[in-house]
């Protein structure tokens, strides 16, 4: 069967309105080196998928009207998401600085479009469908893009019995954190008109705001990279499954004193699967590397709601022998260790580090045979995020930033603690963790 297409509909840019926007919303917002790193990423990729009200008197124009009115009224407490990168360069001294100009603010683009397809067709599918990555805009753009494309890109996509909100946002100035604080605020605003939540942004103690790149051009550093075939399954894990696979690994490790959490549990259990699978030399070097918020990692600390990206990963390493030699306990225990010396003098040694070659990554540097990374949490409250049509049937993510090893994490729509686990995998290995003993033994009938 072919993929079903998404046809455009239409498209226009949504701004704050002129009134009620603080002083600073003319004043540069300038990079910092937890974000300047990633230019050469993707943007990041999330959407929530409802159910379509069953009343006839559901009108798909009002319902985007009434988005689009409540989306501007957030953007007043959100501007820079409309806003635009922009980069100051100068010879003499030489400089090249890259930071968000809210005084080139085109606005935030707003997408309508419609596929035939219901939405069984995207819950029942053992494979997440092709097409639903096309629920997306702004596919394929790095964050280096937003000098002419715009920060926060929303489509919907309005199915046959269903509506997919898709949002595509340049990494650079939000986080996962951020980002889902956003969405609550917009969500907030539909509701109720109402907005308790704000753009917040400060200054990182101890380091110069302003981040002089040692270029003189962007093709010295702009790098795109060719995404592999690969193929993305969902793994749900129930609020029982976590609880035992967390008392399972803290028994394996209990001469110790430190305690595994639900995340390291599971994010080990992937690690010890994936590798297994993929079969490497035993002498090997296996990495399983954990995006971290570092707002509270910082000292002195950011707040909870700063509005950014202050991200690192945190790396746990072993022989595959060794991984594949001990048990689920043994493998949570490197993450653990690994998270817990992630304090603030190992965040800045990375910062100070990539300050002294400031030099933007490559996304082909984090792929490697032998490594499985984590990303999101399931921690956010996706869920939470209402748009009057009740409360979502999934999140899915489009296909930034998507490479073989790359695990997505979102909370269980089931809450109490459930994960859901979004698995990219070359197909060859994708075959095989499907019938992986320990896998299947973990999930039970769920599998």
């Amino acid at each position: 069967m072919a993929s079903p297409t998404v046809r455009l509909i239409s498209e226009c840019y949504i701004t704050p309105p002129d009134e009620g926007l603080s002083d600073d919303a003319n004043q540069p917002i300038h990079l910092t080196p937890f974000e300047l790193p990633y230019l050469n990423f993707n943007y990041s990729q999330k959407g929530l998928l409802f159910a379509k009200p069953k009343n006839q008197d559901f009108s798909i124009t009002t319902y985007l009207d009434e988005l689009c009115r409540s989306l501007s009224a957030t953007l007043t407490h959100f501007y820079p998401l409309a806003a635009r990168l922009a980069t100051k360069k100068q010879e003499n001294p030489p400089s090249y600085v890259i930071y968000v100009d809210p005084q080139n603010s085109p606005g935030v683009k707003f997408v309508y479009a419609k596929a035939e397809l219901n939405v069984s067709n995207i819950l029942t599918s053992a494979y997440v469908p092709s097409v639903v990555h096309s629920f997306f805009d702004l596919r394929n753009a790095i964050n280096h893009d937003g000098h002419t494309l715009p920060l926060l890109s929303i489509q919907v996509t309005e199915l046959n019995d269903g509506i997919f909100m898709g949002c595509s946002i340049n990494h650079l100035i939000a986080d996962g954190t951020s980002f889902w604080h956003f969405m609550a605020a917009w969500s907030e605003t539909f509701r109720s008109k109402k907005q308790k939540r704000f753009f917040k942004r400060q200054a990182l103690e101890g380091y110069d705001p302003i981040i002089n790149l040692p270029f003189t051009h962007q093709d010295e550093f702009v790098k795109r990279f060719q995404h592999p075939e690969y193929k993305e399954r969902f793994f749900h894990f129930s609020s029982a499954i976590v609880s035992r696979l967390k008392a399972k690994a803290n028994v394996e490790c209990s001469n110790t004193h430190k305690k595994v959490s639900s995340l390291q549990a599971v994010a080990a259990l992937l690690w010890r699967c994936i590798t297994r699978v993929r079969r490497q030399p035993s002498g090997s070097e296996t990495i399983c590397n954990l995006v971290t918020n570092n707002r509270l990692r910082l000292n002195p600390p950011l707040p909870d709601d700063y509005f950014g990206s202050p991200i690192q990963y945190i790396t746990g390493r072993a022989t595959v022998e060794d991984l594949m030699a001990h048990g689920l306990g043994w493998a949570a225990l490197r993450l653990r260790e690994a998270v817990a010396n992630h304090d603030n003098a190992a965040v800045k040694k990375l910062v100070d580090s990539w300050l002294k070659d400031p030099m933007p990554y490559k996304f082909s540097g984090l792929s490697h045979p032998n490594t499985v990374n984590f990303v999101s949490s399931p921690r956010f409250d996706m869920y939470g995020c209402e748009f009057g049509l009740g409360k979502a049937l999934a999140a899915r993510s489009g296909g930034g930033n998507k490479d073989d090893g790359k695990m997505t994490m979102y909370p269980g729509r089931d809450g109490g603690g459930s994960m859901d686990v979004e698995v990219c995998l070359l197909p060859k290995y994708m075959m095989d963790l499907e019938d992986d003993p320990e896998l299947i033994d973990a999930l039970g009938n769920q599998h």
